[in-house]
């Protein structure tokens, strides 16, 4: 009986599930998070000049989790000699709009700089008009190592960072600075620093009871590998003599000594100072590292794998798309590989012929409650396993720095909003002075259809439904937009270097910006005629 009922209902729990939005789901934790216990995760891919096809380098980020979805250009400043710059946290929370600062708390103050650049500022601000570039993903750290005196939250010194930064490693003597002066109060966190030479991994933690400070250390990717941080802390020995390799915080073997958390005679691994987690990675990071090298080998029982790869072919940005795509479809991490039903077809020769073929119905977007569903009514039929791409995802990007191009064009964010699997990528140049106006309202709170996240969150939902099908129809459309990109860009690039050559780069950032514009409201627009197409095939039912 239990099982019948479920049968008749099942379509429906499937839409119900499905259609919520992200932030109304019940997001994993505990066993299923991969050693998270913090709400939302997110994944951040490098990649050094070497390890790519054009010299880009490369950083990233998707921001997992029930974050604000606002996103605006902040503005190129100049400030008074005396000025204060205010710090804050809160500002990740979810507002109706940019204006909105009910979330928000100060906790301190430092001098401001006389002169700021502009920077591209998402929940975790990423790109600068220099190339300087970060992503993030939160970490888990050692939590009597917070001391909550620190006035610095990592998104506050992300924005620092690139206001008044150019290079990544001044950015992080900028950080390290900061956090060891003033204290560092959030809890353990990965940033990744690119610039147009070389990208950097920086985990930062608290420096526990006391004087609020900081632990730190940063790692160059080398320019011929890549490398990937996923919520787990992954520097390994510190090479005290290699500056080229490693920069860390002031007293950093003492610190670690007296804390207890290395015994001064093996090798400081950071890692194992910050988190007591037992290892240094999880399935997103080895999954990468072994796909983009198949000769890696590391065993069940490995506590480390290697910090970076070097790639067995090098890698175009769109590679990296799809690693952000990922869901580990047609491997043994696939939810969705038990999820089966049988059907008859006729063949060539008419014939009828029975054969197994993925549900329609089956997605690795399932949320909960479905999974719970079909494991009562087949133990173990879906195993969850946190893939890259999730649909609980606020927004992600990823960020190309390239040398031999003029600031105005030559980073470009590829942003989108919601599932990365699903959202088509709008380039957002460092030169862009301003973004759409449904960019300035976040979609977190409540519906709202004058947020940009929602003209892709509810065709993304409706396309998850029957995801056999849904895909059919999705997937191109992100090509399409993909493939118009990076058609256009040698054109734009082109048109914005001579504009630079010629002294004219205030025209060269309002033809970037007017670019943007229009590539994103033409994104926005070709969603909302597919979700009409998804309520036209679905309307008489699912």
């Amino acid at each position: 009986m239990k099982k019948s009922l479920a049968i008749i209902f099942l379509p429906w729990i499937w839409i119900l599930v499905l259609y919520l939005p992200a932030s109304a789901q019940q997001l994993p934790s505990g066993p299923d998070r991969e050693g998270g216990t913090h709400l939302g995760s997110c994944t951040s891919i490098m990649a050094g000049r070497l390890a790519t096809t054009d010299g880009s380098v490369i950083t990233s980020h998707t921001c997992d989790g029930p974050y604000r979805t606002w996103v605006e250009i902040f503005p190129h400043m100049k400030y008074v000699p005396g000025t204060k710059h205010a710090t804050f946290t809160g500002v990740l929370a979810p507002a109706k709009t940019n204006s909105d600062t009910g979330n928000v708390r100060r906790t301190g103050e430092i001098p401001e700089a006389e002169e700021t650049f502009s920077f591209l500022n998402t929940a975790y601000p990423c790109l600068n008009e220099k190339q300087l570039a970060i992503g993030e993903t939160t970490i888990e750290g050692r939590k009597e190592l917070r001391n909550s005196e620190g006035i610095f939250y990592i998104e506050e010194l992300e924005k620092i960072a690139l206001q008044r930064c150019s290079r990544a490693r001044e950015a992080i003597a900028l950080i390290g600075k900061l956090a060891e002066q003033y204290g560092y109060g959030d809890y353990a966190e990965c940033i990744t620093i690119a610039d147009t030479k070389e990208v950097w991994q920086l985990e930062i933690s608290g420096s526990g009871k006391g004087r609020p400070s900081a632990l730190w250390c940063a790692a160059r990717i080398p320019d011929d590998q890549v490398g990937i941080s996923a919520n787990m802390p992954r520097i390994s020995a510190i090479d005290f003599n290699n500056p080229d390799l490693f920069i860390y915080s002031t007293g950093l073997k003492k610190t670690a000594r007296d804390l207890g958390y290395w015994d001064g005679k093996e090798p400081l691994k950071f890692w194992k100072v910050i988190s007591s987690y037992g290892r240094a990675y999880g399935t997103r990071e080895l999954f990468v590292l072994k796909t983009l090298d198949p000769d890696l080998r590391v065993s069940e029982d490995s506590t480390e794998i290697p910090f970076s790869v070097k790639p067995d072919r090098k890698l175009s940005v769109r590679d990296i798309f799809s690693l952000f795509r990922e869901t580990y479809e047609g491997t043994p991490l696939d939810m969705t590989k038990n999820l089966v039903v049988s059907r008859t077809i006729r063949n060539d020769k008419g014939e009828e012929v029975t054969r197994p073929v993925k549900s329609p119905a089956a997605s690795s977007w399932m949320g909960s409650d479905l999974r719970e569903l079909l494991n009562q009514l087949k133990p173990g039929v879906v195993e969850f396993k946190y893939c890259i791409a999730q649909d609980w995802c606020s927004y992600s990007h990823v960020i190309q720095c390239r040398s031999w191009l003029p600031d105005e064009v030559g980073a470009v964010a590829w942003l989108s909003f919601d599932n990365p699997a699903l959202s088509p990528r709008i380039p957002v140049f460092s030169g862009v002075q301003r973004l759409p106006e449904s960019f300035r309202h976040c979609g977190q709170l409540q519906y709202n259809p004058e947020a940009a996240v929602w003209s892709f969150r509810e065709t993304n939902r409706l396309a998850e439904i029957r995801w056999e099908r849904g895909r059919k129809i999705i997937e191109p459309a992100v090509k399409q937009l993909e493939d118009k990109a990076f058609s256009e860009l040698p054109a734009v690039e082109g048109k914005v270097t001579e504009l630079v050559k010629q002294g004219r780069n205030g025209e060269a950032r309002q033809y970037v910006t007017s670019y943007t514009n229009d590539f994103a409201n033409a994104a926005i627009k070709r969603w909302q005629e597919l979700k009409g197409t998804f309520w036209t095939i679905f309307g008489m039912g699912f």
